[in-house]
């Protein structure tokens, strides 16, 4: 790790102002201090703004607003959360560990990026990394790469758990830009697909700060399910995810709600496969044929076809554990 000036912001607008070149902002820390240490992140100047930012669950009028310094850990037991929304309680504690989930912040979550091994060893090309050099990855080890939505300039898949609840819930993002407006983003809208620009993972405009994830009110909290498949039961990255909720009158299916982690550059809905569901009965074979919607036209790479029908079984798994949550 290189030195690094270092400063501390108690306002959104003050951290905003000390953004020159090569500065980043620092919350919990639990990614940028590995980037920085295996020299992918190299900043000049560290701005913290761990008490700059909103650091409680808040009820509105809509739904929810989760402050973007609210620690993971303390979103996850977060009454309101667990009431309103518990499938953003589950997608949180299936992911890391306890100690990075207590320091770990709601809005750098969003942030956080590829845990592809490639992107982490400096010594080969990544152009998520250094954009034009090559991406490893398409005739390496890419046993945990996408499988939907790459480009030949990237097959990494984002690592969050919690962003796949939020894809779910469409969520939005409040964020604060360089001229100190506010404006929301949709979840949908909030990370990037590689295309030829592998090295962006968001929209988030330059400068800006994440100030709030806001979730509207729905009737998804009684029947939900996250389900992860990883190589190790803690502290691992998903091989798969899914995220599924759904809004039920008796057995009849109102509304279906798909996504998925460990598949794509971005949490990836499965809408297709949700509007197959819609109106239909709560049945196993109709959660079985919303699997195979949604599975279907995939392209695995030389080593992960076995993500397939594993995505498939989670798929399955996840809506039936909707009816017995």
């Amino acid at each position: 790790m290189r030195p690094f000036l270092f400063s501390k912001s108690t306002a959104a607008n003050q951290a905003i102002a000390k953004k020159k070149s090569n500065t980043q902002f620092i919350a919990g820390g639990t990614n940028l201090v590995d980037l920085m240490k295996k020299h992918i992140a190299n900043p000049d100047n560290l701005v913290d703004i761990s008490s700059a930012l909103p650091n409680k669950v808040e009820n509105t009028a809509q739904g929810v607003s989760i402050g973007a310094m609210m620690r993971n850990s303390a979103t996850a037991t977060d009454p309101t959360i667990l009431a309103k929304f518990p499938l953003v309680s589950k997608a949180i504690l299936a992911g890391a560990s306890p100690q990075i989930r207590n320091m770990a912040s709601m809005g750098g979550n969003l942030l956080q990026r590829t845990r592809c091994p490639y992107f982490y060893d400096v010594t080969t090309p990544c152009n998520k990394r250094q954009p034009g050099s090559g991406c490893s990855a398409i005739s390496g080890e890419n046993r945990m790469s996408a499988v939907v939505g790459h480009s030949p300039q990237c097959i990494a898949v984002h690592p969050s758990d919690l962003c796949v609840a939020l894809a779910a819930l469409d969520a939005t993002v409040k964020v604060m830009d360089k001229s100190n407006k506010t404006q929301s983003i949709a979840f949908k809208d909030f990370h990037r697909l590689p295309d030829n620009n592998p090295e962006k993972d968001n929209n988030l405009p330059a400068d800006a700060l994440i100030q709030s994830i806001n979730l509207s009110n729905n009737n998804f909290a009684k029947n939900c399910s996250y389900v992860k498949l990883r190589d190790r039961d803690s502290y691992a990255f998903a091989l798969i995810s899914v995220a599924a909720a759904l809004n039920l009158n008796g057995n009849k299916i109102i509304e279906a709600r798909l996504a998925s982690g460990g598949v794509a550059h971005k949490p990836w809905r499965w809408l297709e496969a949700e509007q197959f569901l819609k109106g239909k009965e709560a049945t196993i074979a109709n959660f079985e044929a919303a699997a195979n919607i949604a599975t279907k036209g995939l392209k695995p790479q030389m080593h992960n076809a076995f993500k397939i029908p594993m995505l498939k079984g989670a798929i399955e798994t996840a809506l039936k554990q909707c009816l017995n949550p």
